[in-house]
């Protein structure tokens, strides 16, 4: 069932044009959230949405989530990711799964809520399984 409090498609209300859930593809076909672009290896092409959906949701604080939706004629391709790229990221990940009290590296992040591995912070020691092969 859809909301048609949200359905705005000339933008006077909600400042964009504005669809329920699930009804935007009914108004134009050149539409698509980034999710959806992604999907089709492709970003968006302006950094301006062009317009939105809007749906109830218990998750959201006002009660209402909104996804911006841009044109699919004007998307780009993807930009592929550089080696140097990749290379940060592998680090930023690997600090994440670094204890900095014992300095292992596992194969999980640590969580922030202990600020370190769960063995150091019952004061035990790891499980092999925990811990990353040595490379």
């Amino acid at each position: 069932m859809t909301n048609l409090r949200f359905l705005d498609p000339d933008g006077s209300l909600h400042g964009l044009p504005t669809y329920p859930w699930g009804t935007a593809w009914l108004a134009d076909d050149d539409m698509a959230t980034r999710k959806q672009l992604a999907a089709m290896g492709l970003r968006p092409g302006t950094s301006e949405p062009v317009a939105q959906l809007m749906w109830r949701s218990r998750r959201a604080k006002n009660g209402v989530r909104t996804a911006a939706l841009y044109r699919i004629s004007e998307a780009l391709p993807k930009q592929p990711v550089t080696a140097a790229k990749a290379r940060s990221l592998a680090a930023a990940m690997r600090a994440r799964r670094t204890c900095p009290t014992c300095t292992r590296v596992f194969v999980y992040v640590i969580p922030t809520s202990l600020g370190e591995c769960p063995a150091c912070h019952e004061g035990g020691t790891p499980e092999s399984w925990e811990l990353e092969a040595a490379a």
